[in-house]
């Protein structure tokens, strides 16, 4: 289930495959479009990717045949052969199939059914299935994992004490998203005798609870991240942990791992200092909340106060970042109101920004940033650290073109000149412009990664988005904080990863609080352990995206809405959109599939005369200026769009977001908006009538 109308499987009929084989023949000598393509052949299969896969059983006219065709829910998987007595249990099921073999002669792989998910279009049939395919471990907790936890009620020791830096006394609190259970950070400002702050993020030490090499540590680290669906969270450490003794509640004490600084009122870093701590929020406060607390000058308690001068020095800081060439990128993201009894979309709203979100966004930043300049100091060679390379030079074209057609010059020969640039661009008449542009250049950016240090030269440790020499994940867990680029999907990243306890144990070992492991100092060990964690966090990504997609369909299925939407990216046959509405970029294609289909069958080699059909709109791409022609209509990028939304459910298991224009109107190609076409049918039984 996608949200584009990329291509799918056709039926294929043991008897086609011949046919098929000529038709790729055809295809690949570019006889058949008209023009040469690229050919290759596989000489060789080095190792195989066998996994299980998930999918369809396509209906067989046969009624007693025992052979089947399997439809995998990944496009770019073949059909698999397999024999079942019981089809009829299968059909309009999502199910998993594993491959035996797959003969020379066939183009098709042979295997057997393994088991059933369930019915296709269920919620948790559709999860599994995201889950499955993006290979996210997702099973419940074995005895050996839940045996490691702490046993209930669990209490804080005077041994727990005396190992700790007491902080309960402090106004601590936290700032969360509305119904957050997994409260991951929280933080505190003083004001000192001096004039100077000190500032606090006190960080849930899962560490303490996760001992290296028991089975809950090796499960977490196989598991390596929490994966976040639209209705449902998939925790990397059971939820003992997850939700009650690694959240920092209000008003009950908790373990915590503390960075402490003194700050300047010009938001100037003097010094800083890391604590194994025991920390008793005052308050657990949403983002909202905590932003009337400032915005209210009748509210002048410690708490609020102490907000209030955070976010004071959360502005400077931004300020000194932006200017450095850390790029603030944008994402359309949308909130899924999710009907609690039927578990089904009842509305999609689009997220509010507050001044309190980059507040705790800064500090976690600067938390990551000291902790990446520790743990480098001490540990030069087996530092975990997180990287982001410049992207080339090409990544930008076309952004430069898409900006160019507005007017819009950028600089893209450093994050700073970019950042510059895009600060600079606006358009008054569309006032999704320069959220765009940012959405665009996200788009060019290279992939965030986890890293040994001992693996790297220190000049590629930079954090191109963040502008910072050095970064690491100290932060827990639950924010990622250097990777907006990937949020442009509708849904915030947002999860717990493995890599925060090993940078956890490594300022542990520098504090004198834990002692030193093999594995931990080990640069070969820890380059294979940040492979596996980019990995985990990679697919958890792909699957959160894939579950917001599954949803806006399921929000939009068994009706036609309409919306506006903004172009993005031109193509010779398709223009991407944007939808602020809903979160989503949607693809509207300027000829049909049925079209494309009937010129892939033209095999005649003969150059045979066509005429055009006046009646059909003609499209003029023209790819080095960017703009696409038909008759006086000429879209570019950023130009608004009025499009109709519904969902195509012919094909059960790739069902599709299917767009059409209304506005600006294109003779034979728009179409009229629903009200209008309720109007005009009101309009014909009304003559019918008086007739």
């Amino acid at each position: 289930m996608t949200s584009d109308s990329g291509c799918v499987f056709p039926g294929k009929d043991d008897g086609d495959e011949e046919a098929i084989r000529k038709e790729d023949d055809l295809l690949a000598s570019g006889q058949g479009e008209g023009e040469l393509q690229p050919t290759g052949r596989i000489v060789g299969i080095i190792r195989r990717k066998w996994r299980q896969y998930c999918g369809i059983i396509k209906k067989n006219d046969i009624a007693e045949s025992l052979r089947h065709l399997f439809i995998p829910a990944d496009k770019k998987v073949p059909f698999i052969r397999i024999e079942t007595r019981q089809p009829d249990l299968l059909y309009d099921m999502r199910i998993i199939v594993a491959i035996d073999s797959w003969p020379r002669d066939s183009r098709n792989p042979k295997g057997h059914f393994v088991r059933v998910i369930g019915p296709v279009g269920d919620k948790d049939a559709e999860n599994e299935v995201i889950l499955l395919e993006h290979d996210c471990p997702h099973t419940k907790f074995s005895e050996a994992v839940l045996n490691c936890l702490p046993k209930m009620p669990w209490t804080i020791t005077e041994k727990d004490e005396a190992a700790r830096t007491d902080l309960r006394h402090l106004d601590v609190c936290s700032v969360d998203p509305i119904g957050c259970t997994d409260i991951d950070d929280a933080l505190h400002c003083r004001k000192l005798l001096n004039g100077n702050f000190e500032v606090g993020v006190h960080i849930a030490d899962v560490s303490h609870f996760i001992r290296p090499n028991t089975a809950l540590d090796k499960e977490a680290q196989n598991r390596s991240t929490t994966v976040y669906l639209t209705t449902r969270r998939i925790d990397m450490v059971p939820e003992l942990l997850s939700s009650n003794l690694c959240s920092l509640r209000g008003n009950v004490d908790r373990f915590a791992f503390s960075v402490m600084w003194e700050i300047s009122p010009k938001a100037e870093v003097l010094s800083s200092k890391f604590h194994k701590s025991i920390i008793k929020s005052r308050g657990e406060l949403s983002y909202e909340q905590a932003q009337q607390r400032i915005d209210d000058p009748n509210m002048q308690d410690d708490m609020t106060n102490s907000l209030r001068n955070l976010n004071m020095l959360a502005k400077q800081m931004k300020k000194k970042r932006v200017d450095d060439g850390a790029l603030v990128l944008a994402s359309m993201e949308v909130k899924f109101h999710v009907d609690p009894d039927t578990d089904t979309v009842v509305d999609i709203v689009a997220k509010q920004h507050l001044e309190t979100m980059s507040m705790v966004e800064e500090f976690m930043l600067l938390a990551n940033v000291t902790s990446a300049e520790s743990t480098l100091k001490h540990f030069p060679d087996c530092a975990l650290l997180r990287r982001h390379p410049a992207p080339p030079h090409s990544n930008f074209e076309p952004l430069l073109l898409s900006a160019k057609s507005q007017n819009i010059e950028l600089d893209v020969n450093s994050n700073k000149t970019l950042a510059e640039s895009l600060n600079c661009a606006s358009q008054d008449s569309n006032p999704f412009f320069n959220s765009m542009l940012r959405i665009m250049t996200t788009r060019c950016m290279m992939q965030a990664l986890y890293f040994c240090s001992g693996t790297l030269e220190p000049d590629e440790y930079y954090h191109y988005g963040l502008a910072t020499p050095t970064y690491t994940h100290f932060t827990s867990p639950i924010r990622r904080h250097d990777t907006p680029h990937l949020e442009v999907y509708g849904v915030l990243v947002l999860s717990l990863i493995y890599a925060d306890i090993i940078v956890h144990r490594l300022l542990a070992v520098i504090i004198e609080a834990e002692r030193t492991y093999p594995e931990l100092l080990n640069p070969k060990k820890l380059a294979d352990l940040t492979h596996h964690i980019n990995y985990r966090h990679k697919m958890a990504q792909y699957a959160g995206r894939g579950s917001a997609v599954i949803t806006a369909i399921a929000s939009l299925r068994g009706k036609t809405s309409e919306f506006d939407a903004y172009v993005l990216m031109l193509h010779k046959n398709a223009l991407q959109v944007l939808v602020p509405t809903i979160g989503q970029q949607l693809t509207l294609y300027l000829n049909s599939k049925e079209k494309k289909k009937e010129e892939k069958k033209k095999t005649t080699k003969e150059v045979e005369a066509m005429e055009v059909d006046e009646t059909v709109p003609q499209f003029e791409f023209n790819e080095k200026e960017l703009y696409v022609k038909c008759g006086s209509v000429i879209l570019r990028p950023f130009d608004h769009l009025r499009i109709q939304v519904s969902v195509d459910t012919s094909d059960v298991q790739h069902q599709r977001v299917v767009c059409k224009l209304i506005e600006p109107v294109i003779p034979g190609f728009s179409v009229s908006s629903v009200k209008r076409q309720g109007e005009e049918s009101k309009e014909t039984s009304s003559k019918k009538r008086k007739k």
